[in-house]
């Protein structure tokens, strides 16, 4: 069921993450091209009921996609860089290049601080720890990897499967198959999965299977969406529709 619909002047708006602390949503706007370094794009924030809170709030981006929270910074994908953003102050702090970067998608923080940056064009995973960058996993399996999830040791990585990976020992362990290509990856309250697919579809997962919940694929997509725990909600960024959608899971 769908609880609200926010466009108010968002931008090919690709990513949304709720933080449970501020109980705000911030909104990665590409504002043009997925992969063009044109400085249009903009970072917004809504409050929990979907209203504009601040339209602009960090701008000088280029296609800002996937983004994290850890340590009172915004960690946030934008085509080949890491920017990393001191939420407090709103300012940009350090954009960190990583070399060879093709189109790094999601991001992801671990429990120990430990960021996760998935390249979709390269089939790799990066891990920025301890202020450097590296390259932390490629694999045969890992095919077009978006969407992120890390939790209790491992990393959930979603690509035409749900991979789980061992943060020790990076052992790959395939937990869902068929899901499409997965953009946006989250576990819901239950343990089980909600993931989208960029077309305009929103499924999940009951152990390997999947059901589908949404599908707005002829009017507009599904991007990196976000799960709000103790609400059993679903935010959407619609991309080309220039919108923010939430709908309850029912």
């Amino acid at each position: 069921t769908k609880v609200w619909t926010t466009t108010d002047g968002l931008k090919t708006p690709e990513s949304v993450l709720f933080d449970n602390q501020s109980n705000l949503i911030y909104v990665t706007n590409i504002d043009g091209e997925p992969s063009t370094k044109d400085g249009n794009g903009f970072i917004s924030i809504l409050n929990a009921d979907g209203k504009m809170n601040k339209l602009k709030w960090v701008t000088g981006l280029n296609a800002p996609k996937g983004q994290a929270i850890h340590g009172g910074n915004l960690y946030v994908a934008d085509i080949d860089e890491l920017v990393i953003i001191n939420i407090k102050d709103a300012k940009i702090n350090h954009r960190i290049k990583v070399e060879n970067a093709k189109f790094l998608n999601d991001v992801v923080a671990a429990d120990d601080g430990t960021i996760y940056l998935t390249d979709t064009r390269d089939n790799k995973v990066y891990a920025y720890a301890n202020g450097k960058m590296n390259l932390w996993l490629e694999d045969k399996l890992i095919q077009s990897p978006n969407g992120l999830w890390a939790e209790k040791g491992k990393l959930y990585v979603g690509t035409e499967q749900i991979l789980e990976v061992d943060l020790k020992t990076k052992a790959l362990k395939p937990l869902a198959d068929k899901c499409g290509g997965i953009d946006g990856l989250e576990r819901m309250d239950n343990g089980q999965f909600v993931y989208s697919n960029w077309a305009g579809r929103i499924f999940v997962t009951k152990d390997k299977e999947s059901i589908k919940l949404l599908d707005t694929v002829d009017k507009k997509n599904t991007a990196d969406i976000d799960y709000v725990p103790g609400k059993n909600l679903v935010l959407v960024p619609t991309f080309s529709a220039n919108s923010v959608e939430a709908y309850e899971l029912k």
